[in-house]
């Protein structure tokens, strides 16, 4: 709380990531450090939260939508907890940050591919079109801050990032409304996506 607060009161919010960050950070603290204890390497909890996407992906596909939110839930919790567990150890590498970006948008990926195979065989247009909007807008989010940063410009804003789409993805398959949640995903990832290259634009034009 008192993280939360200082955040707030200095008013370092970049986006819905920031507070997301400073709300779970000393809760993923805590279990980090035990998972650290353990032995367990950061990169073996990136692998199992792709698998767990790659099973909720699985569960879409065929309509199970309930059992994917849980997946999708699981594994977004495992993707807080392996940068935490890689500091927590001190195991913290740029292979590693590079291995869990790319296991990130696979698992991503395999969601919407889910999505996309339920859509198809239901014969669904709207649910299509938007399951192949959302997975460019959202890339998008994801490579403008890579492509700005390997310039050698921090990207740390972002109103809408994956994070908040796993929480959308997970509600929307819970209440059986994910052409709805599609439609919020592709819109505010566009936001964020010119909200990134808009702060790019700014910071590369000051360095000129």
């Amino acid at each position: 709380m008192a993280e939360w607060w200082l955040l707030f009161k200095e008013r370092k919010y970049s986006g819905l990531d920031s507070l997301r960050r400073a709300i779970s950070n000393p809760l993923t603290g805590y279990v980090a450090r035990f998972i650290a204890r353990s032995g367990i390497h950061p990169n073996v909890i990136s692998g199992l939260g792709l698998l767990l996407s790659i099973l909720a992906g699985g569960s879409a596909a065929t309509g199970q939508f309930v059992w994917a939110a849980i997946l999708v839930l699981v594994s977004g919790l495992f993707d807080l907890l392996d940068g935490a567990v890689a500091r927590a150890s001190n195991k913290i590498s740029r292979f590693g940050g590079v291995l869990d970006s790319t296991l990130d948008r696979l698992g991503e990926a395999a969601l919407l591919l889910g999505l996309l195979i339920f859509f198809i065989r239901e014969s669904s247009v709207p649910g299509i079109l938007l399951v192949n909007i959302s997975l460019v807008t959202s890339g998008l989010v994801s490579y403008i801050k890579a492509r700005a940063e390997g310039s050698g410009v921090a990207c740390p804003v972002g109103l809408f990032t994956r994070a908040e789409r796993i929480i959308l993805f997970a509600l929307g398959l819970f209440i059986d409304q994910v052409i709805i949640v599609l439609v919020v995903i592709s819109l505010l990832s566009f936001v964020t996506a010119i909200q990134r290259m808009l702060y790019v634009w700014r910071q590369m034009r000051s360095k000129d």
